[in-house]
């Protein structure tokens, strides 16, 4: 057995936990939108053609905001398609997914969908084909009130009250030469500040989101987000960043420590937004969106999905990247989580990519069922016991070599405080042996455990094991995990290949320690 210990230090503060951490991404793509949140057939569809069954896991998943409607979609996308009489909708060719869009769900459908599931609209302006005039008129549609052209069609569309959407994205994935209408650094920023300073000037409540690189190894990553900001400094509210991972030629390990290319890959632009707005003695707070993250198979996109999408016919909603995670792909998306978490004083949102069907933890067939990936655990018990802040935490770990990332321990773990209660994200990145971490919760003796869940290997299970329509409950976050305290501290046991969500109950008034004992809920 390895060994780790965990100093929590509950009164150093790093940041508040900010419930727009827990966004994801629906995005005109495969089956994300057409029979994964819409299928107006379905047993289960409500009367405008939601499923319902998709609707309750999303509820229960605990995503707060939605990006939409893309995605390398929206620079092709002309937003007055998605208004209006459904009927009289144009179709149209899809050029970044090769597809049909039938433009049946627009924007009326969509947020009356999001305002049902409870989530926050964060929607995206096509800078690729379009520019200031189209993105202008989009809001002015969207959120002022009355008797302006725009407003009234709004209103003749059925829409009596604005939709006040307040996140904007200016474009998406500019940088990448597979975006339509890629750009340079200078020509993006010039054109994403002087449409979003149109847009203030429609609505000084808004946030915009300027897009930063698509990933860390863009050539032009680190100068794209300096010049971007140069243009933008005194318009932008936030910059993103888009991050996904994936395990290459068996190299479980690098894999299993992709949260610590996150933590590089944040704290860089964290850098850059922080010498560009002193440069410049600006006062204004950038945060960061890590509105794309995830885990991502694109090898196997790149080699099987692309060659029959791109080469066949134009069809709707096709089949694209449904991944199927596994027990690996679910502690790596918890400890990405965990990494949001850390860096949650300078990461201001984060959406998961996507919500369904599409690299999505939620998973639905046509005229079947919807089930929840392993993928789908992490996230919603992060969404659901991360409350509080984020506080100091230093580990002291036996640690394991990665060809990506050099040495890092085996323990990997967040800290969050919220009155007389500490949660614990913890992770156990070695594959082979369990691993007991000692808790010592600085000012706060720990009384008890209220809360226990691990995700790992299932019995007669291998890290491979996934959830499927057919076994939809084969891996569930159990009491795999011992807990057990006394003398003011906590002794928690991880086993191999895992994640752990542990609550403990820290009085900071008493100096009484009451008998261990747990109470999962």
């Amino acid at each position: 057995m390895a060994h780790a210990r965990l100093t929590v230090t509950p009164s150093d503060i790093i940041a508040p936990v900010s419930p727009r951490l827990f966004g994801s991404f629906v995005e005109h793509m495969g089956r994300a939108v057409y029979t994964g949140i819409y299928e107006p057939g379905h047993a289960t569809a409500d009367e405008r053609g939601f499923r319902r069954d998709v609707l309750e896991l999303v509820r229960e998943l605990g995503a707060t905001v939605i990006r939409y409607p893309g995605g390398n979609f929206v620079s092709g996308f002309r937003w007055e398609d998605s208004v209006g009489p459904v009927a009289e909708r144009p179709t149209r060719l899809e050029v970044a997914w090769h597809s049909i869009e039938t433009n049946e769900v627009g924007l009326h459908e969509f947020a009356d969908w999001a305002e049902t599931a409870g989530v926050e609209v964060m929607n995206a302006v096509n800078l690729g084909t379009r520019g200031i005039e189209e993105a202008a008129s989009l809001l002015e549609y969207s959120n002022h009130p009355e008797n302006t052209a725009l407003s009234e069609l709004r209103r003749a569309n059925g829409r009596d009250e604005p939709f006040g959407i307040t996140l904007w994205c200016l474009g998406n994935e500019m940088d990448g030469p597979w975006q339509i209408g890629h750009k340079t650094a200078d020509e993006y920023g010039r054109l994403a500040a002087e449409t979003g300073r149109v847009m203030k000037w429609i609505d000084p409540g808004i946030e915009l989101v300027a897009a930063g690189s698509s990933n860390a190894d863009m050539p032009t990553f680190g100068t794209w987000e300096k010049t971007v900001l140069e243009h933008g400094i005194d318009v932008f509210d936030h910059i993103s960043l888009h991050a996904y991972y994936e395990e290459t030629n068996g190299d479980v390990d690098s894999f299993l420590a992709s949260g610590v290319g996150l933590d590089r890959y944040i704290r860089r632009v964290a850098d850059i937004i922080r010498e560009t707005l002193d440069a410049y003695g600006s006062d204004r707070t950038i945060g960061i969106s890590v509105d794309e993250w995830n885990v991502w198979n694109q090898t196997r996109f790149n080699e099987i999905d692309k060659p029959p999408l791109f080469a066949g016919g134009w069809n709707e909603h096709p089949r694209i990247i449904e991944d199927e995670y596994t027990v690996t792909d679910a502690v790596v998306v918890g400890s990405l989580l965990m990494s949001l978490l850390r860096n949650a004083d300078v990461v201001s949102m984060a959406n998961l990519a996507q919500l369904v069907n599409v690299i999505a933890p939620i998973r639905s067939e046509p005229d079947g069922p919807a089930w929840r990936q392993t993928t789908f655990h992490p996230f919603a018990l992060t969404a659901r016991f991360a409350q509080g802040s984020v506080v100091r935490s230093t580990v002291e770990a036996d640690e394991q070599s990665t060809a990506d990332y050099g040495a890092v321990p085996l323990l990997d773990a967040v800290a969050l405080a919220d009155g007389d209660e500490t949660t614990l994200l913890l992770v156990n990145r070695s594959t082979t042996e369990a691993l007991e971490v000692a808790v010592d919760v600085e000012g706060a003796p720990v009384a008890s455990v209220l809360h226990q869940r691990t995700l790992g290997v299932p019995d007669g299970g291998s890290r491979h094991s996934s959830n499927s329509q057919s076994d939809p409950d084969a891996v569930l976050p159990l009491d795999l995990g011992i807990v057990t305290v006394g003398n003011g501290a906590a002794r928690v046991v991880l086993p191999a290949l895992s994640w752990s969500i542990v609550r403990l109950a820290t009085p900071r008034t008493t100096s009484t320690i009451t008998t261990p004992g747990t109470d999962n809920v």
